[in-house]
């Protein structure tokens, strides 16, 4: 089966399903039950895995590579904005084989300035929209700050669903408003933020996943970071197995990005293993997983240079974000 992105999907997969909210019902209430303490239980058993010394060297190189450096603040400078973009082009100056990180996320104001500071540098700048964190606007709104973050240009837009939508079961609304949103987005990649720890369930999440990927999300990401709990990883094995299963049935590949509270290597190892595990080695690619994250990027900064030099950095060697 050929493997495309959900950007490709063909026109009509999912039309007879989308018809109306009682079939689209009928669809997210088929799929099959999550297993709360088997989903949980496997999570807890991936992350005792151990990998040796090579492949955590190349597992911090490639964490970075899958970082979205973000800052989300109300405090938010233009000063601020152009550091952390400097930053991810170059997380560590005074080791150039560093890698680059996958991308500088902010609010749609900010957009301007990153994409000026990263030029071409192959970074991409990602922007929060559609009245992010809350997502509670009028539709016109939220298309208006997603054309208005791509004009400025935006790579990559990171939209938040209506939630009260969604546990409300007006699944068809939700679906509709993440098409809408991606045609605004133009050449832009959609990234759809389900904010888990307001969807109660496991099942919840898996339905959010299959809704956000019928209706063409590039991405499906877990959270804002303005709630908690926010990413974990029984809700990214959920996630992960969504998009291994939407691959397996239409061809297509969809990324994951689980977002907040993410913040030492150890962490971010547990990820990859779980990537590898349950999606696949395909999943190993900045391209279909990101990390959203601050904080996490001085940690494995800290951890490289050990592995490199042999002794760690202090805390206060690497900017704080």
């Amino acid at each position: 089966m050929t493997t495309t992105s959900a950007s490709t999907a063909s026109a009509g997969v999912f039309d007879d399903i989308t018809a109306s909210e009682s079939s689209l019902r009928r669809f997210l209430h088929g799929l099959p039950g999550v297993d709360q303490v088997g989903a949980e239980a496997r999570a807890a058993g991936l992350g005792t895995r151990s990998i040796k010394t090579t492949a955590k060297s190349f597992a911090i190189d490639l964490a970075i590579r899958m970082v979205d450096l973000t800052t989300l603040e109300g405090a938010d400078t233009h000063g601020k904005v152009r550091a952390l973009a400097s930053k991810a082009m170059r997380p560590d100056p005074a080791d150039p084989t560093c890698p680059m990180t996958a991308a500088v996320c902010v609010y749609p104001d900010m957009v301007a300035t990153a994409k000026q500071t990263l030029g071409t540098s192959g970074v991409h700048v990602a922007a929060v929209a559609t009245a992010f964190p809350s997502g509670r606007a009028a539709l016109d709104i939220k298309l208006a700050d997603t054309r208005d973050a791509v004009e400025a240009g935006a790579d990559e837009i990171d939209m938040v669903i209506d939630r009260g939508a969604f546990l409300s079961g007006r699944y068809l609304d939700v679906h509709d408003e993440i098409v809408a949103v991606k045609q605004a987005c133009g050449p832009a990649h959609l990234k759809v933020i389900f904010e888990t720890g307001e969807l109660q369930t496991y099942d919840n999440v898996r339905r959010a996943s299959w809704l956000a990927m019928m209706a063409g999300a590039h991405f499906i990401k877990t959270s804002t970071g303005k709630v908690q709990p926010a990413a974990t990883l029984p809700v990214t094995l959920v996630m992960l197995e969504a998009v291994r299963d939407f691959r397996e049935q239409t061809g297509q590949m969809v990324g994951v990005k689980p977002a907040g509270g993410i913040r030492t290597t150890k962490d971010a190892i547990k990820y990859l293993v779980m990537v590898n595990e349950i999606a696949g080695p395909d999943w190993l690619d900045p391209d279909w997983f990101r990390f959203g994250a601050s904080t996490l990027l001085n940690d494995l900064l800290m951890q490289r240079t050990k592995m490199v030099t042999g002794r760690y950095s202090g805390p206060d060697y690497f900017t704080l974000d």
